[in-house]
């Protein structure tokens, strides 16, 4: 069996980030401690991590070169956090989004791992100078923020604390490329980092154009789905003005830059998310999907194995070329 010379990561945090975390890192051949201060949590991730690799191993979508099994033998459940944090090279937080809970997590953590450890946490918004600000050493931390679900879509955001080594952002990102993540850097932090101030701007204007009976819910879906979400899988916007003019950026904005800023300079307050506006859209949406479990997890299901094929079509892009 081909591991990662024995390093070890931790995983704090046992739920669907947590989880995915654990599979991502095995698939690197890492072994991997998962933590959880609810007793019998960890073992039951254990269980529903399991279940998954096969789950991937028959439908030939496993990340890494070991099988399942390979990869479940790398994987242990603690309850005990100084036994889940012996050995550790790398610690991942990925508990629900509450600053005080990380804030009170980094500060037991510091005091059972090394200083050459990095702790990284998960969070999706809350800023690197808040989530670490009762750490003593905070050269060593760093948000690792995934994309939901992480083992199926592998942007990584690296946020470094003001103090963070530029090593430990080097070090991090080394990391998340050799298991297979696509890691960015922010070089500074900034309220919702870069993917959720972009996601946002997208959800605010989608809201308002249904709220304003401009396009129903179903339809604006499928301007993402069916049009920009095309391209977008393989260029993103800049590299979509790129290409979209004769002569490339310069004259996409000589052609252009006059109409986006009139249709910019008519975008609307930001949303609610409440009140009847919340309650027409969300009615509209359970039309098309209920809100049950089993609706629910179906749609899941489905998005996740669309979006591994999709990781390994650009993965492997010449096979696609003609």
């Amino acid at each position: 069996m081909n591991t990662s010379t024995g390093q070890i990561v931790s995983i704090i945090g046992s739920g669907l980030i947590g989880r995915s975390w654990a599979m991502v890192f095995l698939s690197g051949g890492f072994r991997v401690k998962i933590f959880d201060n609810q007793p019998g949590q960890a073992a039951n991730a254990i269980q529903e991590i399991r279940k998954q690799l096969e789950e991937l191993q028959k439908a030939s979508l496993l990340r890494g070169n070991l099988s399942a099994a390979d990869q479940l033998a790398l994987l242990s459940c603690h309850d005990d956090l100084p036994q889940a944090l012996e050995g550790v090279f790398f610690v991942q937080e990925s508990v629900f989004e509450d600053l005080e809970v990380k804030r009170s997590i980094f500060q037991e953590l510091e005091g059972h791992v090394g200083e050459g450890v990095v702790l990284s946490s998960s969070t999706s918004c809350l800023l690197p100078s808040n989530v670490f600000s009762g750490v003593r050493n905070r050269t060593r931390c760093i948000v690792s923020h995934p994309v939901n679900p992480p083992y199926y879509v592998r942007l990584v955001e690296l946020v470094p604390h003001p103090e963070t080594l530029p090593e430990v952002v080097d070090r991090t990102h080394a990391l998340m490329t050799q298991v297979g993540q696509a890691p960015i850097r922010l070089m500074k932090e900034i309220d919702g980092f870069a993917l959720n101030r972009v996601q946002y701007a997208i959800i605010a204007e989608s809201w308002r154009l249904v709220k304003e009976g401009v396009i129903s819910v179903q339809d604006i879906d499928l301007v993402m789905s069916e049009g920009l979400g095309m391209r977008y899988a393989f260029i993103g916007p800049m590299e979509t003005m790129h290409l979209n003019a004769p002569e490339g950026l310069e004259d996409y904005l000589r052609r252009y830059s006059v109409g986006m800023r009139r249709v910019l300079s008519s975008f609307g307050p930001v949303p609610e998310f409440s009140g009847e506006e919340a309650e027409a859209i969300n009615q509209e949406m359970c039309d098309l999907i209920p809100n049950d479990h089993h609706h629910l997890s179906a749609r899941r299901e489905q998005r996740d194995h669309l979006l591994m094929g999709l990781a390994k079509l650009k993965k492997h892009p010449e096979q696609w070329q003609g």
